[in-house]
């Protein structure tokens, strides 16, 4: 039996200063005066259109993402906060995080966006090197980041994530160790520290930069990284996420835990597990801001609808349940997926064979040599 699990609620602010090389995310570089009111309306528009999805659930956390959600003004995140919470269910005391890039961050702003209602703040600060910063296309340098956080922690948020990247190019061990030393000199409650990849349909991946370390080095500088973190008071629970006590990413630990959420904005997607119907649905936008502000609130803003049969359950689950560190409750695989154990007890037992996982009667764990072949692992579910 489907039982519908905690709901969260994913906005995309499609629009950025300019689109970085390794990007492969839906973000357009905004041109001129960019639309802010009429994006909230469409915001609106599109929540009510899929409502009836969710009718009466309680909404647990609230994500901004994007593109660059800092360039919306603090006005605009409110509009669209009091108008979802007027909509749907909102927890007392829910996680709203706003992706911010430093380079858009100015005085004053922040304290707005905490009295809008934003208590969590993500930054792209992605490294503290101006050299690798200018190669990797951002508009900040290390001086503006640091201003940042401090601007935020002067406005009173005290739950920040700084994602930093490794493996970048030109990258040695000791860099790697410097941006994580400048981190941790901020004292944020999370850090995202995760490889850099070239990904399909990027600049980096057309035109790949020199000097990307090799994957003996990238392993090197992973592993070398995960220890000063830890030393630095910052638990691993998730592939690329580590955190304070008590600040893991509420809303990142619903995707990974098959959570549903609803999404709105241009290229948004959304996962809903409707009980009465046994049926768990995947639902996106249109990418595109133009199309997606004439469409918005109608069908045609739908790029389409996938209805998750039983056979692809388990693959799904265990795409984001591998990922964190403490894995899963069995009890949880069938509430989410609505299937029993016994799906999936020929590819667990393969995976206790090959020592990639520890198995017992209620709970399932990726061990150290399973973290370093995720891939392989999550593969033996694909025809569970």
């Amino acid at each position: 039996m489907l039982i519908p699990p905690p709901l969260s609620l994913y906005v995309h602010l499609p629009w950025c200063v300019r689109k970085c090389p390794y990007c492969d995310f839906n973000s357009h570089q905004g041109n001129g005066a960019l639309p802010f009111d009429d994006y909230v309306d469409a915001l609106l528009r599109d929540l009510d259109h899929d409502l009836p999805l969710v009718w009466g659930r309680t909404v647990h956390s609230v994500f901004f993402g994007g593109g660059t959600p800092s360039l919306f003004p603090p006005d605009a995140i409110d509009r669209f906060l009091q108008g979802a919470s007027s909509r749907l269910r909102f927890a007392p005391g829910l996680e709203i995080t706003l992706e911010t890039n430093p380079g858009t961050a100015e005085h004053g702003r922040f304290d707005r966006y905490r009295a809008a209602g934003v208590n969590r703040i993500s930054f792209g600060i992605q490294s503290f090197d101006d050299a690798s910063l200018e190669k990797l296309g951002r508009i900040h340098d290390s001086r503006e980041a640091e201003h940042a956080v401090r601007l935020a922690q002067d406005a009173g948020f005290d739950n920040l994530n700084l994602d930093l990247m490794y493996a970048l190019p030109g990258q040695t061990l000791a860099m790697a160790e410097h941006d994580l030393q400048r981190a941790f000199a901020l004292q944020p409650a999370h850090i995202s520290h995760y490889q850099l990849t070239l990904e399909p349909n990027t600049v980096f991946f057309a035109r790949p930069p020199q000097g990307i370390p090799d994957d003996d080095h990238a392993w090197d500088m992973q592993e070398h990284c995960q220890a000063l973190l830890a030393d630095a008071g910052y638990a691993h629970y998730e592939v690329s996420a580590y955190a304070r006590p008590q600040r893991r990413c509420a809303h990142n630990l619903n995707y990974w835990r098959y959570g549903d959420y609803i999404g709105v904005g241009a290229g948004a997607h959304g996962k809903i597990t409707a009980g009465a119907t046994q049926r768990i649905l995947r639902r996106w936008k249109i990418k595109h801001p133009a199309a997606y502000l004439a469409a918005a609130g109608t069908p045609a803003a739908i790029g389409g609808d996938d209805d998750i049969t039983p056979d692809r359950r388990p693959f799904e689950f265990m795409l984001n349940a591998l990922r964190l560190q403490d894995g899963f409750a069995l009890a949880d695989f069938t509430a989410t997926t609505g299937l029993p154990v016994s799906n999936i007890a020929g590819p667990l037992e393969h995976a206790l064979q090959r020592g990639w996982l520890d198995v017992s009667q209620t709970h399932v764990s990726p061990t150290a040599l399973g973290r370093r072949f995720t891939n392989d692992v999550v593969e033996l579910f694909l025809d569970s």
